[in-house]
């Protein structure tokens, strides 16, 4: 056996790796918005705040050639998502300056600023109506609780327990919020100047999403599921006119999938909208879509294109329709005429998923065509870099060079495998540790990504990196079920998940060994949500990994219906019946039925207030391993959700663990005598 990575480690500084602690000194660029002089760029510029464990965002200014970076608001508060008016001479945007976030109103020549709103919840969605004098947006509007029964002897001054929740609600729970409360997201209207918003929506249903005004100022278009089943056709939301002066809704659209994020041509006489008919399917491509305003002539301009599209942009001109799409693990952008006719403006948006490497990534066009965005380069988050028609890429932000300059980190490596299931082509990569030496045996991390109906791809993550500076060489891909493939890829796990999906990571695992690198007999393999599930798959159907951690699970799915805020969506798109009318089908795709084969030293690990593979789940895998004489172990994250990494601290503590668990176990050899 060759010298052990970590051994390797001792021989560098340890600040030139990266380390737990750099999580709070990382920075990314988002959000980028073409100023109206269209010189400028606006942007987000995020940072880790050690002080409040979350992330701060500011707005900052940098000039198109790079020169010039400035702050336009920039202390220790949140100013984000801003939006100019059709004039260009204000910009609205959201801030947390006085405490609840509210909107504000700049004028750009002078500066002065006025608050538009007051109000006791978020604003989101805000759109300018045509001649700037309103603004639209959504804000989660409480309704009051009728409870069944309450006391009503209580003595004044008496300190009793809180009264029960009494809950006669379908879907009663979100991930990231807790407990549903009362109430909806509604749409408001008010004076861009200030005063007081008025209410336009009523009712039982969300209307969330983006707002487009019609051009005459007299209605705005949204997205929203009002059927009475909505809770039980989660998916079907309509394209709907809103009388700002009346609130009468008038629906544009019926098809049986979702239609969603309308967006108003520049010379408002056409709309352009994202969505499918829905054919049963866990995964379903998103088409872009054109109507006429009254809902007629709905046509598709991407009926070919085997991806599902999104964040839709109208070029100035009207004539096309900006978009992006994910391709083999990259995220792109596109432009599509009116005809269909589609060319690729780019493949390097990404930079935005700081702890796992998931395509991501924001984007905005000039007028003369070229694409601002935020760049992958999967050594650093995101920072911003234009691209000209010609294809000629030119970085305008470096907001991590401090960090990073002086560490080493290795790019992830792609790796082109061809499944021995099928033959069919998969994507992996690999991330080696610093000053890595082929000759040299390296432990290797298997890390599994959610949903599974989402993409991994050559981006930055801080857990790979982290997984590499401590010494192992890191594995991670896209199995079938992936996205990004094409909707025949991603539903060959259609009602049948996991299946084959096991046998193409083992396949990446064995291309890697192949390489000859990896120390085969020190394997340990992780994941999250559905990459939990795979986990806890892997290790009930083989015991070569030394150790593994099992991230956010499901692990039965008949327990998991009835206690994840989205159990209605489950047994209608993963399963083809309810679970006590088929209940082999839930039980012979869940891991725990596979425990008793369990050897593997497992740690199970989750938020402990997620909802979305809920705590239960994850405490009754650690029960069965315990009572199947499993060396296991549970680490319950306080005050997460699915979410773990929105608390860099949290995050931290994820990835501190996995390494603490798989050096417990991993055979080191014995360090040779200097």
């Amino acid at each position: 056996m060759g010298v052990s990575a970590s051994v390797a480690a001792e021989q560098h500084t340890p600040s030139s790796y990266l380390e737990l602690k750099d999580l709070f000194n990382l920075e990314y660029a988002a959000n980028p918005v073409v100023m109206p002089d269209g010189e400028r760029v606006l942007f987000q510029r995020s940072s880790m705040d050690i002080m409040t464990d979350g992330v701060r965002t500011n707005l900052w200014t940098v000039a198109l050639d790079g020169s010039d970076p400035m702050p336009l608001l920039s202390d220790t508060k949140n100013h984000f998502n801003p939006l100019f008016s059709p004039d260009g001479k204000k910009m609205a945007y959201l801030s947390s300056k006085e405490g609840q976030i509210q909107i504000y109103l700049s004028d750009l020549a002078s500066g002065n600023t006025t608050r538009v709103t007051d109000v006791a919840k978020t604003p989101t969605h805000l759109s300018f109506s045509p001649d700037g004098k309103q603004l639209a947006f959504s804000m989660f509007t409480p309704t009051k609780a009728n409870p069944l029964f309450s006391l009503d002897f209580k003595p004044e001054g008496a300190k009793w327990a809180d009264d029960a929740h009494y809950i006669d609600q379908t879907l009663f729970q979100r991930d990231g919020l807790g407990m549903k409360r009362p109430g909806n997201m509604q749409l408001y209207v008010v004076p861009s100047i200030g005063g007081t918003p008025r209410q336009i929506t009523f009712g039982p249903n969300d209307y969330t999403g983006s707002i487009a005004w019609h051009p005459n100022g007299k209605q705005v278009i949204v997205s929203a599921n009002i059927r009475e089943d909505s809770d039980f056709d989660v998916l079907n939301s309509d394209l709907l006119s809103i009388d700002v002066a009346t609130s009468e809704v008038s629906p544009l659209t019926d098809a049986s999938g979702p239609e969603q994020s309308p967006l108003m041509s520049p010379k408002g006489d056409k709309l352009a909208f994202v969505g499918y008919e829905d054919n049963g399917q866990a995964m379903q491509v998103n088409q872009l879509y054109v109507m006429d305003l009254d809902g007629a002539n709905i046509t598709s301009l991407t009926p070919k294109l085997d991806r599902s599209v999104g964040d839709l942009k109208w070029a100035d001109n009207g004539k096309g329709v900006y978009f992006s799409f994910d391709d083999m693990g990259k995220k792109h952008v596109a432009y599509v005429n009116l005809k269909g006719k589609i060319s690729v403006k780019t493949d390097a948006l990404g930079g935005l998923s700081i702890g796992r490497p998931y395509t991501s990534g924001h984007y905005d066009v000039l007028d003369d065509g070229r694409i601002v965005f935020t760049h992958s380069t999967g050594v650093r988050p995101a920072d911003l870099a234009v691209v000209s028609r010609r294809g000629k890429v030119q970085s305008l932000t470096d907001l991590n060079s401090d960090l990073f300059d002086h560490k080493t980190l290795n790019q992830p490596e792609l790796l082109q495998i061809k499944s021995s299931v099928d033959a069919r082509d998969l994507n992996a990569w690999v991330v080696t540790p610093p000053h890595f030496d082929p000759s040299k045996k390296y432990p290797l991390i298997l890390e599994i990504h959610g949903g599974p109906h989402t993409a991994y791809g050559p981006e930055f993550s801080a857990e790979a990196q982290l997984f590499a500076a401590a010494g192992y060489v890191v594995v991670y891909g896209n199995p079938r079920g992936s996205t990004s493939q094409g909707a025949e890829f991603a539903n060959l796990i259609d009602k049948n998940y996991p299946s084959e999906d096991y046998n193409d990571l083992m396949d990446m695992v064995d291309a890697v060994i192949a390489k000859g690198y990896v120390d085969t007999q020190n394997l340990f393999v992780t994941g999250g949500s559905g990459g939990g599930v795979l986990t806890a798959w892997i290790i009930g159907n083989t015991d070569r990994f030394k150790a593994a951690v099992v991230a956010k699970p499901v692990i039965n799915w008949v327990s998991m219906i009835g206690t994840s805020d989205i159990y209605t969506y489950m047994t209608k798109y993963w399963f083809s019946d309810l679970p006590w009318n088929d209940y082999q089908q839930y039980w012979r795709r869940s891991p725990l039925s596979l425990v008793g084969n369990v050897t593997t030293p497992t740690m199970v690990l989750t938020g402990e207030l997620d909802v979305r593979t809920p705590m239960a789940e994850s405490e009754q895998y650690y029960g069965a391993l315990r009572l199947q004489g499993v060396e296991s172990a549970l680490v319950r994250i306080q005050g997460a959700y699915h979410g773990i990494a929105a608390k860099p601290s949290n995050l931290a503590r994820k990835v501190g663990y996995i390494l603490a668990w798989f050096d417990k176990y991993q055979d080191k050899p014995e360090q040779q005598p200097k």
